[in-house]
Formats: structure tokens, sequence, C-alpha cells
């Protein structure tokens, strides 16, 4: 049973629980059984409560004997990202200064899950504080990458997002600040989402006006992308920058699992450059397959052209938002433990700190002109497709990377520049694989819309999908 069940999408999971082919606590045991045969190579799950799983998926089998009405979700067991709160399970940020912190209530979107019928098992792994693309911490150790456990796994979601290609499960929560959906999806052949600021709502105590980072899902296909986004997003009372529209609104046949129509993007206006034009350094096979996608979108009906957004302000805006978010968020900890915080967390917190106000009020300007252009690209184009990230997943062993092509990096942001330069537009993106290395490494493709076009992208990037297949190609472990 747990061989069947390994690269069952969330989608099939749920139905068959929902139909009693098989029962959630035969899904668990499956769920169970896989990160004990994968976890010790890859690392990617944390923390475990086996026993108060086992008490949930009992529950619901019992509920469905009843008769009860539920979830969506129903018994479908999931393990959540460490940076999202988990009521009774602790959640460390990837940090020794919270190694032991339980919190005593759920985040926005581990509640919505809960509600839709998810049976919590445990947490994955993030980089401190979840800066950085490549996920390792002082607490947890290094996650490591399911299609060559000698590379990364990317990050922050890398545990996610090696949970999802080993066949721990199939979708999962995540959070995506300067790409960290986006880029574990890419470096693990699944699919990432960073939706539009509202999509999933910020809520007090953290700052409900926050815009920079976003909750959002990873999962093996678009459908089960959408599904997760049907029951985790809508409005909530305590968000003043909720979107108005209900979670039904990706509730769609297209991502249901009746048989399909060949995929379709005529008259879809797609703006196509790996590179936006050369402003970024990619590695060469990186670009080539990036690059080879044009002709997919192209045979589905999709018109491509080479226009893109004028993103100069974009690192401006990314680069002062982030460093007030990082002070507002984790300010306080480096006050009272300076020592204790990795370098690169250090770094931006200082850069906060030091900021005048007329930067602050220059990254605003910055932000109103990055509005606008969006708004003119958007005009006459429905997407805009670049790299996701400009680099193969790289040495378990160090940081991050330092050069690529010859170009020297200045921080630990600069590989991620593909992904940060979206993340300041506000713009929804995702990761859709687009194919792999000759040495078998995967690569991802980032496909952007204008805000508030979730539904809309999700099309885009399911009718790629559908038309590739590469998602469909697992590790061997």
């Amino acid at each position: 049973m747990s061989e069947e069940l390994l690269w069952c999408s969330t989608r099939e999971l749920a139905a068959r629980i929902a139909a009693k082919e098989i029962s959630a606590r035969e899904a668990l045991q499956a769920h169970l059984d896989r990160i004990d045969a994968v976890n010790p190579v890859l690392n990617a799950v944390v923390t475990r409560d086996d026993e108060a799983a086992f008490v949930r998926a009992e529950a619901a089998d019992a509920a469905s004997a009843r008769g009860e009405s539920f979830g969506p979700l129903h018994g479908v067991p999931m393990t959540h990202k460490d940076t999202h709160d988990t009521a009774g399970m602790r959640t460390t940020w990837g940090s020794p200064l919270m190694a032991d912190r339980v919190p005593e209530t759920d985040s926005l979107i581990i509640a919505r899950l809960k509600q839709a019928g998810i049976t919590t098992t445990g947490k994955t792994n993030v980089p401190e504080f979840a800066a950085g693309s490549h996920t390792f911490n002082e607490v947890f150790g290094t996650t490591v990458n399911p299609f060559d456990p000698t590379k990364s796994a990317s990050g922050s979601s890398g545990g996610v997002g090696a949970a999802l290609a080993a066949g721990i499960q199939a979708s999962g929560d995540g959070s995506d600040m300067g790409g960290s959906l986006r880029s574990p999806a890419s470096f693990n052949n699944v699919v990432g989402f960073r939706p539009s600021n509202g999509r999933i709502p910020h809520t007090p105590p953290a700052d409900p006006y926050a815009w920079l980072a976003q909750s959002g899902f990873m999962a093996r296909t678009v459908s089960d992308v959408a599904l997760l986004m049907s029951v985790a997003s809508g409005p909530e009372p305590s968000a003043p920058a909720s979107l108005p529209e209900p979670g039904s609104v990706f509730d769609l046949p297209e991502f249901g699992l009746e048989k399909q129509v060949s995929p379709d993007l005529s008259g879809v206006r797609i703006g196509f450059s790996p590179d936006l034009d050369g402003l970024l350094p990619i590695e060469d096979e990186v670009a080539s397959i990036v690059g080879s996608t044009a002709e997919v979108f192209s045979g589905l009906g999709a018109r491509v052209d080479g226009a893109i957004p004028d993103l100069s302000d974009a690192d401006e805006v990314f680069g002062v938002r982030r460093a007030l978010d990082f002070v507002g968020s984790w300010g306080g900890l480096y006050e009272a433990h300076p020592d204790r915080i990795k370098d690169s967390v250090v770094w931006n917190i200082r850069m906060g700190l030091g900021l005048t106000g007329a930067e602050v009020a220059s990254a605003e300007a910055a932000r109103a002109r990055l509005h606008s252009e969006v708004d003119r690209f958007f005009a006459d184009h429905d997407a805009l497709v670049l790299t996701t990230c400009q680099v193969l997943p790289f040495d378990a062993g160090i940081e991050y990377p330092t050069e690529i092509n010859g170009v020297r990096l200045e921080n630990y942001l600069d590989w991620m520049r593909a992904l940060c330069l979206i993340s300041a537009t506000g713009c929804p993106a995702i990761s859709v694989p687009a194919g792999f290395s000759d040495s078998g490494l995967p690569v991802g493709v980032q496909i952007v819309s204008r805000p508030g076009a979730d539904v809309e992208l999700l099309r885009i990037a399911h009718a790629f999908e559908s038309a590739t297949g590469h998602h469909g190609r697992h590790p061997r472990l």
C-alpha cells in the first residue's frame, strides 16, 4: 500500500479516502513509512508527532464511518514548513534561539488546512529565520536534494520541496519573500506558487499590512496547488489587506481529476526573456533549458515576444523593504543576542537599522514607479516568462553561489535576483518544471502575471505542465 500511494496527487489521495478505498490511517502510515525510508538521507522533516497524527487520522476515519460531512482534504497527511505556527507543535524558524518554541495557536494558513481536514504530522526544515535559498541551520543541519544528495534543496521552503520530490507527500505549505517557494520548486522538480498579496491574508500579531513575504503552496502538480489555494485563500475579517474573492475562485473543472481537454493557450500574450534582456547572469544549461520553453508556449497557441517590463526600480524596492521587514521581525532578537544569529541575517538587520528617512522615501517612490510599469506591461501581455533560478542546484556544503558565469555576486541574495525582482513587483508568480540538465538536475521556468490574476496564472502553468510532463520524473531513492 505504501508504494502505491507514493506518487498519488493530493486530489487523488483525498478522493480515495473520501470513497473509503483507503483509510486516513492507511494514508498516514504510508506517509510515515516514507519519511522513515528517505529522511535519514534528505533531512527534510525535522519534527514529528506520530502519536497525535494517528489520533487525528483515527478521528477522521470515525467521522467517515458515521457519514459526517467533511472537508476536501479529509484525512490527508501533511508536514508543514517550520516557519508556520502549529498549535502544540514546535515552530523554530531554524534558530537556536527558538529551538524549543511551541506556539499556542495556528498560523492562518495552517488553521485553514486543518479546517479542510489535513492530518498534521510534523514540520519541514528551513534556513535560519528563512533567510537565504539554501536550507541549513544549527538546530537541524542541512536538507539535501533528492535528485542528488550532494546538492542543495534550495530554500527557504527547502524541506517542503525535498519532501514532495521524495514522495513523502504530494503538496505542502510554504512562504516566499525573495523566492522561497519558487526556488526550491525549481531545484526539486515541483511547482511553487507565490500568490498575490492578500490572497492568503496577513493577520495579527504579524503585520497585517505586510506585502513582500507571502504564504503559498508547493506541489507536484499545478492542480494540487489550485486545490490548496481553494481552501486556504479568501478574505479574513482581521486582515485589512485581504482580497475579497473567496477561495472557490480556484475550484475550477480544468484543475480537477476528470479527463482533461488538450491544453490550449490561444490568445494568451507572453513576454519572454530568460535573462530579462541581459539583466541576469545565468548558467548556460539553465539558459538553454528555459529558452527552449518558448517553443512550448508558442506550440500551445500563445503569442510570444521579447517584451519585458522595466524592472530597474525593483532592486531598490526589494532591498529596502526586506531590510525593514527583518528589523520588524528579528530586530529585538538581534539586540538581545547579536552573536547567536547567522551573519547573513545580521547583515540584513543592520541594513534596515541603518536606513535613513530619505532612503525609505526613495524606495516608496520607486515602488510607485514600478507599479505603474507593471500596469503598462500587463496592459498588452498576460504573462512574463523568465528563469526561476539562475543556477543549477549547487553543492550542499556551501552557503550560496558567489559567481555565475564569471560574474562576481556581492551578497547571499544576488544569485536569487530573478526571484527577488519579481517579488518587488507584487505580481503572483509560479515555478513549473521545465527540464533537466545533462547530469539529471531539475530546472524550473518562472511565469508571472499581473497582481490579482492568480487563477489565470495557474491556467497558463497548468497548460505548460500538461504539454511537457516534466513533473512526472521522480528521483531514484
